[in-house]
């Protein structure tokens, strides 16, 4: 499906995304499954521009504990693309008050993550539950999209306020 045709982006979601988001129809020209080079959703046309890596909370404490060296190369790539954020399905506060399972120390996990941020130039953002994960991700990956759609010549190889 071409994206341009309907001026509806087609998000484009990794093959090997579990438990994928699903998305309001009415405001997406479709959905495509393919591998994607670092993240979990891109937008058809711009896969090396922006992209989402989605975590479950407590998948997101497991990465940066356990898979710090696989996480960190692809932070490495998002880091190269004008447009990436981490999205957690879980609340900072949960995080910052231990309530997850885990014996790793809050204040360790919040200096992890605002490393990472800082390291990396790329946002975490805690998004409460799976819905307003999803929720956040569409709304990011729209607002994106018809900002590079606005732009004269199309080039969106950097994204402009």
């Amino acid at each position: 499906m071409d994206s341009h045709a309907s001026n509806k982006p087609v998000i484009v979601i990794d093959s090997r995304e579990k438990r994928a988001w699903s998305f309001t129809p009415e405001r997406i020209g479709g959905v495509v499954q393919k591998a994607l080079p670092a993240g979990d959703y891109s937008l058809q046309g711009y896969e090396m521009q922006i992209a989402i890596e989605r975590k479950s909370f407590a998948d997101y404490i497991a990465t940066i504990i356990h898979s710090r060296d696989r996480f960190t190369r692809e932070l490495a790539i998002l880091k190269s693309y004008p447009r990436a954020w981490i999205i957690v399905e879980g609340s900072f506060d949960d995080l910052l008050h231990g309530r997850y399972d885990s014996q790793v120390n809050p204040k360790s996990l919040s200096a992890i993550t605002a490393s990472l941020m800082v390291a990396y130039g790329i946002p975490v953002l805690f998004a409460t539950d799976r819905a307003c994960a999803c929720a956040l991700a569409e709304e990011l990956l729209l607002q994106w999209y018809q900002r590079q759609e606005a732009k004269p010549n199309g080039n969106a190889s950097r994204f402009t306020p």
